[in-house]
C-alpha cells in the first residue's frame, strides 16, 4: 500500500444486504459503474462477502461490500448468513436491497432492527422497478404498493430503483452521500508534534516484519509528522542508541513498536518522552483508558483461565509471532500461571465473551472505528476486561505510566 492511499480502516464501509436474487450484486455494479460483483440468476451466487476499495463520488474513498443472501439454506447457507451478519459490525452505511415484486420479509425486518439497535444509518432500496411497473391509463405506477415500506415506518429513506436499467441510481448515490457520518478530525499524533519537532520511530525489521513495506501505524505516524511539518527519523531498535547520540538536539518524542518496548525504554533517556504505536492507536480508536484498565486484569489471572487474543487483520502466522507466541510467553512469565489461550483474526470475533477472563486485541489499524467500538462495547457490556498488545506489554514491563505521559 502506498503512503498516499487511504487505508481500508479509514474508508467509509457501505454494505449491501438482502435476500438471494434481490439484486444486491447488480446494484453494487450499477452504483460503482464497474463489474465488481458476479451477477447470475442462480440463487446464492455470492457465497462470501466481497470487498472492493475504490473512490466513489461524491463520497470519496469507500469500501463497497456485497454480501451473501440472508435467506440462504442448508448448513452451508447458515454459515454464509453468519458471514453476512458479521459484515454489519464494520458497516458505516447499510443498504437493504429488496426485490420489489416480493416486498419486505422477515429477514429484512430483522436487519432493520439490528441497524436501529446498532445506530447504523441505512437505506431501504426496492429493486427491479422495471418489473414492477404497469400501464395505468398511460401512466406508469409502481405495483404492488402494499409491499412498500414507508420512510415513516422504517425511520429511513426508501427508494425504488432498477439496477438493470440504471434507474434511480443517481438518487441512491445521493441518498447514501447524505448518510455519511461527520468527519471527527481524528489524528494519530498531530496534537503531539509542532513544526520543526523531531520524532524518532523505532521499527524493528525481523522475520515477522512485512517484506518491502511498513505496517499501517508506522505509515500513518510518518504522514502525521510530515503534515505537522515535523521531522521523522526512522531506525531499527539496534540503531536507536547511535541515532540518539548523533542528534544535536533531543527528539520531541520516541515511538516504538510494541515488540521492542523494553529495549527502547532502556535506551531512551528518561527526559525524552516515549510511547508506542499501539498506545497511540488505542487513543486513536477511542479505547485508551479501557485498555489501560484491562491490562490490570493480569493480576487476577489463574491457572486454566481463558484469555482471548484477537487480531483485526489476517496474515500468515510465523514462528515467533507476537500474538500466538510472544504474548502468551510474556503472560506466563509475568503471572507465573498457565492460562489457556484462544485466537481469532479478521472478522472473527465471538459475540459471547463470558468464558474469557481477558481479551487482548491488536491495535485495530485495519478495522473501522465502528467495528472497534462494537468489540469494545461487547466486552464492556459483558464486564470482560479488554486491552491491546502495546499497552499490556508496557504494563508487564513496568513502563505503562511512561508510555502514557506524552498523551496526558
Amino acid at each position: 500500500m502506498g503512503m498516499n492511499q487511504t487505508p481500508s480502516g479509514e474508508r467509509l464501509h457501505i454494505g449491501f444486504f438482502g435476500k438471494r436474487n434481490a439484486g444486491k450484486s447488480s446494484l453494487v455494479n450499477a452504483v460503482t459503474g464497474q463489474e465488481l460483483a458476479i451477477v447470475s440468476q442462480i440463487k446464492g451466487t455470492t457465497t462470501d462477502p466481497v470487498y472492493k476499495s475504490m473512490e466513489l463520488l461524491p463520497l470519496g474513498p469507500v469500501v463497497m461490500i456485497d454480501t451473501p443472501g440472508l435467506d440462504d439454506e442448508g448448513e452451508l447457507g447458515l454459515l454464509r448468513i453468519g458471514k453476512a451478519r458479521q459484515v454489519v459490525n464494520k458497516t458505516d452505511i447499510g443498504v437493504i436491497v429488496i426485490d420489489g415484486r416480493e416486498g419486505i420479509g422477515r429477514q429484512e425486518e430483522e436487519l432493520i432492527q439490528i441497524f436501529q439497535k446498532k445506530e447504523i444509518p441505512f437505506l431501504i432500496v426496492y429493486n427491479k422497478m422495471d418489473l414492477c411497473q404497469s400501464e395505468d391509463n398511460g401512466a406508469k405506477a409502481l405495483q404492488p404498493p402494499q409491499f412498500q415500506l414507508s420512510a415513516e415506518e422504517s425511520g429511513c429513506s426508501v427508494l425504488w430503483v432498477s439496477a438493470t436499467e440504471k434507474k434511480g441510481i443517481r438518487e441512491l448515490k445521493e441518498a447514501i452521500g447524505r448518510l455519511r457520518p461527520e468527519e471527527k478530525g481524528r489524528r494519530l499524533l498531530a496534537d503531539l508534534v509542532n513544526p520543526g519537532d523531531t520524532v524518532v520511530l523505532v521499527v524493528p525489521v525481523d522475520k515477522a516484519a512485512p517484506k518491502g513495506r511498513l505496517i499501517l501505524p508506522q505509515q500513518q505516524a510518518i504522514r502525521d509528522i510530515l503534515d505537522q511539518e515535523g521531522i521523522a527519523m526512522v531506525c531499527q531498535d539496534s540503531r536507536l542508541k547511535q541515532t540518539l547520540e548523533q542528534m544535536k538536539e533531543k527528539p520531541k518524542l520516541v515511538i516504538t513498536d510494541s515488540q521492542v518496548f523494553p529495549q527502547v525504554d532502556r535506551l531512551t533517556p528518561s527526559d525524552i518522552k516515549m510511547t508506542s504505536f499501539s498506545v497511540l492507536f488505542a487513543r486513536y480508536k477511542g479505547n485508551l483508558w479501557q485498555a489501560v484498565e484491562g491490562a490490570r486484569a493480569l493480576e487476577h489471572v489463574r491457572d486454566g483461565d481463558k484469555i482471548l487474543i484477537s487480531e483485526g487483520c489476517t496474515h500468515h502466522r510465523q514462528c515467533g509471532d507476537i500474538g500466538t507466541c510472544k504474548l502468551p510467553a510474556m503472560i506466563r512469565r509475568y503471572t507465573g500461571k498457565e492460562p489457556e489461550f484462544s485466537y481469532t483474526s479478521g472478522v472473527e470475533f465471538p459475540e459471547d465473551l463470558s468464558e474469557y477472563c481477558l481479551v487482548i486485541h491488536c491495535g485495530g489499524c485495519m478495522l473501522t472505528e465502528r467495528e472497534m467500538r462494537y468489540r469494545l462495547g461487547m466486552a464492556a457490556d459483558q464486564k470482560i476486561p479488554m486491552t491491546n498488545y502495546g499497552i499490556i506489554i508496557a504494563y508487564m514491563n513496568g513502563i505503562l505510566e511512561r508510555s502514557l505521559k506524552p498523551l496526558i
